[in-house]
């Protein structure tokens, strides 16, 4: 099943050098632009804001840097670009894809700032889905890793809110 959702979305590069592009863009830099737009929040009302900014940031890296390397490291995934001929729109080292480290990460940032601020999180985290899914589209990523790094990033956002009230 995974191969099979992997294979319909990745079918799509090449078609449009528009699409493609933006796809590129979503994969590499979309995630700088939500940390930019949070910095930006963040300076509107720097006390009110800083906690979660910080509390987001460090969710986000818990996510990313623990849970997702501990994964890792119990269970090496090849990517799909090592799997099979593809269509691959972005260099990527041969590193295990499971879960998805991006995926995690802007999840996790963005379901924090979501609980704390409901219009903002939810910008954030239509940006992170096509972020996410830009990974399977350029080929580094399996549908089933974004969506495990997603389950990670939510959960440990969900788990520091309640941590810390």
């Amino acid at each position: 099943m995974d191969y099979l959702i992997f294979e319909k979305i990745n079918s799509f590069v090449g078609k449009n050098v528009c699409f493609d592009s933006l796809a590129i863009f979503s994969a590499e830099y979309l995630g700088y632009v939500l940390i930019f737009i949070l910095a930006l929040f963040l300076l509107k009302n720097f006390k009110k804001y800083w906690p979660i900014m910080l509390k987001a940031l460090g969710t986000a890296v818990f996510a990313r840097f623990v849970i997702v390397e501990l994964i890792r490291f119990l269970w090496e995934r090849p990517r799909p670009f090592i799997e099979s001929n593809i269509n691959l729109l972005l260099e990527h080292p041969a590193t295990s894809s499971f879960p998805s480290g991006h995926a995690a990460f802007y999840f996790a940032f963005s379901a924090l700032v979501y609980f704390y601020n409901k219009k903002l999180g939810a910008l954030f985290l239509i940006a992170t889905l096509i972020l996410s899914l830009s990974r399977v589209y350029v080929g580094v990523h399996w549908p089933s890793d974004v969506l495990a790094g997603a389950v990670i990033g939510i959960f440990s956002a969900w788990l520091v809110k309640n941590i810390s009230k």
